[in-house]
């Protein structure tokens, strides 16, 4: 749909592109945390995986060490330029639904507490009520 051409168009942090892109950079942590990865360190895993490579189809991704000097270059401006890059991209597929897709949204939520006296509290937070619960998203 566009998406890594949109971002290399708009969004300009690298002097050269040896061997990488802005949109390599932006998608291999967006990636990274679409596989559950909750650090740049995490990377690590994901670039070593033959398997995930060959879903990308690529032979190679930024390391951990070069994804964090990718960030460290973003300025506020930079964040803004990024999404506009993304809504160039959303646009791009909203456009190719059929009318008839945009009848009705429908939003699934679930707001079921589910109480819990655990003893380890990783994955637990408080409720709004003030209850513990389990957080699913949290490991």
């Amino acid at each position: 749909m566009g998406l890594p051409q949109a971002i290399d168009e708009q969004l300009h942090l690298l002097k050269v592109h040896l061997p990488y892109h802005e949109s390599d950079h932006v998608l291999n942590i967006a990636y990274n945390a679409l596989c559950q990865g909750t650090c740049l360190q995490d990377i690590d895993l994901r670039r070593n995986d033959e398997a995930f490579l060959d879903v990308l189809g690529t032979r190679r991704l930024p390391d951990p060490t070069t994804a964090g000097d990718f960030c460290r270059r973003f300025m506020a401006a930079d964040l803004d330029t990024l999404q506009d890059a993304i809504d160039v991209a959303r646009r791009t597929v909203w456009a190719e639904q059929p009318a008839s897709f945009f009848d009705r949204a429908t939003l699934d939520m679930d707001g079921t507490l589910v109480e819990t006296t655990g003893a380890c509290k990783a994955g637990m937070d408080i409720a709004y009520d003030g209850t513990w619960g389990y957080h699913p998203l949290v490991p």
